[in-house]
C-alpha cells in the first residue's frame, strides 16, 4: 500500500475507531440513559489536540485528495449543488470557517463523515433512505458537530497514541483481507479493536450524544424539523444495513434505543416545525443519485413516470442520457411539465441531449439562455463551458471557468476544464505550459501528486524563459512539494 492510500486508510479507521463500538448497545444504554440529562455537557473543553488548528486544512485537503484517489466520487454539478446548500446552511450556523468540500461517494451503504478541516462525505445509500431535506440535514449537523466539538482531536490525545497502535493491525489485515485469506484479515481487524473497545466505550458514546445535541442545535439554527434526526435513525434502524466489508461493530455511528429517544426528547424541547412529508425537489435529488449510482432500473422509473410524477420524468431522461440514448432522452424530457428547481436540470439535460446527436449549436443556445440568467451556478456555467470546448471554441472558456476556480481552487472539474480548453488553445503562444499547468492542479486534486507535481516541473523547465510564469509555477510548485509530504 503506498504512503497516500496508508495515510487516508489511517484517518478514516481512526475515525472509526472513535465511534465504532456496538457490542450490548440496548443493554449499555438504558444503564446509562437519563431522560432528565438531555442538556448534554461538553466533553471537556474544544482546546486544540493533536491536530493543532494550523495543520487542520492542510489535513483536510490531504484527505480531499486521498478521497478523489481512493473512493468512487460522484461528480456531478447540478446533485453537488443541492446538496452543498443543505450543508452551508448548516455550516453557517458554526464557528468554522469556509469548508474545504463535500463529497458524493457512489456507495449504497448509509453513512457519512466528517473530517478536520472542513470536509464532509455521504454516501448515495444515505442520500437514497432520506424522505426529505430535514433528515439529509441532521445527518449533516451531527456530523458537523464531530468536527466543531474537535472529536478526533481530543480522540486521539485521550488514548494517547493507543488508537495509532491499533491502526497497524488494522491496516496489516486490510491488506491480508485483500489477498487470499479474507478470513484471517478480518480476525487481525477483530484483534486489535477488541483490545479497545474497553478503553474508548465511553467516551465513544459520550462524544456520539454530544454530537446529537449540538447537530441539533445547528439543524434547528438553519431552520430545518429538529424531529428529523429521530426520524432518520429510526428508519436507519429499521433498514438493517450494514456494512459489507467490516463487522457490524464498524458502524460509524451505532444507534441505539437511548439515542433515538433522546433525539425524539430533545427535538420536543424546540418550537414547532411543519413536517416536510412531502419533498417532491428532494425526490428529484434522491431519484437522480439514484441514476448516477446505477440503483434504478428503467422499469422501477416508468412505472412512477406513468403516475406523473415530475421527478421520475427528469430522472428517466437522466437515465436515458447516461445510456446514451438521444431519442428516448428527448421524448421523456418532453412529457416533463417543470417547476422552478426544475428547470436547471432540465437544461443540463437538454444540452446533453444536443451534445449526443452532435447538435453543438442548439446545445450553445440552450444552455446559454440559462446560463447568463444564472451566471453564478456552477452547473450552468460548466455545462456551457463543456459546450465550448465541443464546439472547438476554447478562448471563452479560461474565464467563465476561472471565476468558479478562485472560489473553489481545488475543483476538479474545473481544472480538467481548463486543461481541455487548453490542448485547443493553439493562439496562445504559451499553450505546452498552460495545458501542464492545468493538467498538474487536475492531477494534484484527484490525489495523484506525483503526477502533477511531475507535470507543474514539465511547465517550469518549459517556461525558463518566461519570468512571470516561471516564478508563478516556483510558487506552486513549491505548495504542492510540501502538500505532499504532509504526514499525521
Amino acid at each position: 500500500m503506498r504512503m497516500g492510500a496508508s495515510f487516508f486508510y489511517s484517518l478514516i479507521c481512526c475515525m472509526g475507531l472513535m465511534t465504532a463500538s456496538h457490542a450490548a448497545d440496548d443493554d449499555f444504554s438504558q444503564q446509562h440513559y437519563h431522560p432528565e440529562a438531555l442538556d448534554v455537557p461538553n466533553i471537556g473543553g474544544v482546546s486544540v489536540g493533536v491536530i493543532d488548528q494550523q495543520n487542520e486544512k492542510i489535513l483536510g485537503e490531504k484527505v480531499y485528495r486521498e478521497i478523489h484517489a481512493h473512493l468512487n466520487v460522484i461528480q456531478d454539478p447540478w446533485l453537488e449543488d443541492q446538496l452543498d446548500r443543505i450543508f452551508y446552511n448548516i455550516i453557517s450556523q458554526t464557528n468554522l470557517g469556509a469548508p474545504i468540500g463535500l463529497f458524493i461517494l457512489k456507495d449504497k451503504q448509509v453513512n457519512a463523515f466528517a473530517v478536520p478541516g472542513g470536509v464532509f462525505a455521504i454516501n448515495t445509500g444515505l442520500i437514497e433512505l432520506a424522505k426529505n431535506r430535514d433528515e439529509v440535514a441532521s445527518v449533516m449537523g451531527h456530523e458537523v458537530a464531530h468536527v466543531t466539538q474537535r472529536h478526533y482531536s481530543r480522540s486521539q490525545e485521550a488514548f494517547k497514541g493507543q488508537g495509532l497502535l491499533a491502526l497497524a493491525g488494522i491496516l496489516v489485515g486490510a491488506a491480508i483481507a485483500t489477498q487470499s485469506d479474507a478470513g484471517a484479515g478480518s480476525a487481525v481487524m477483530l484483534g486489535t479493536q477488541a483490545a479497545l473497545v474497553s478503553q474508548q466505550l465511553s467516551y465513544s458514546r459520550d462524544q456520539e450524544r454530544e454530537a446529537d445535541r449540538i447537530g441539533m442545535q445547528y439543524l434547528v439554527a438553519a431552520g430545518y424539523n429538529p424531529n428529523a434526526m429521530a426520524d432518520f435513525f429510526e428508519r436507519m434502524q429499521r433498514s438493517s444495513v450494514q456494512l459489507s466489508f467490516m463487522p457490524e461493530f464498524w458502524m460509524t455511528h451505532p444507534l441505539t434505543t437511548a439515542r433515538m429517544s433522546e433525539a425524539r426528547l430533545r427535538a420536543r424541547q424546540y418550537p414547532n416545525v411543519k413536517p416536510n412529508i412531502s419533498d417532491p425537489d428532494y425526490e428529484l435529488v434522491k431519484l437522480y443519485a439514484a441514476v448516477l449510482s446505477n440503483d434504478v432500473t428503467e422499469q422501477q422509473l416508468k412505472a412512477l413516470q406513468t403516475q406523473h410524477n415530475q421527478a421520475a420524468i427528469l430522472a428517466l431522461t437522466a437515465f436515458y442520457v447516461q445510456q446514451g440514448d438521444a431519442m428516448q432522452a428527448q421524448t421523456t424530457l418532453n412529457t416533463a411539465q417543470l417547476k422552478t428547481e426544475q428547470n436547471i436540470l432540465a437544461t443540463l439535460l437538454q444540452t446533453d441531449i444536443f451534445l449526443l446527436k452532435h447538435q453543438f449549436e442548439q446545445a450553445y443556445q440552450t444552455i446559454l439562455a440559462q446560463q447568463q440568467i444564472m451566471p453564478e451556478n456552477r452547473a450552468l456555467t460548466y455545462k456551457l463551458a463543456e459546450v465550448l470546448i465541443r464546439k472547438n471554441q476554447p478562448a471563452p472558456v479560461f474565464n467563465l471557468v476561472n471565476k468558479i476556480l478562485r472560489d473553489n481552487p481545488r475543483d476538479v472539474l474545473g481544472w480538467d476544464l481548463m486543461q481541455r480548453a487548453a490542448v485547443l488553445d493553439e493562439a496562445s503562444p504559451v499553450q505546452a505550459i498552460q495545458v501542464l499547468r492545468y493538467r498538474a492542479e487536475a492531477e494534484f486534486w484527484s490525489g495523484h501528486e506525483e503526477e502533477g507535481i511531475k507535470s507543474l516541473l514539465h511547465a517550469q523547465r518549459l517556461a525558463k524563459d518566461n519570468v512571470s510564469l516561471s516564478a508563478t509555477i516556483a510558487q506552486r510548485l513549491k505548495y504542492m512539494q510540501a502538500e505532499r509530504l504532509f504526514t499525521l
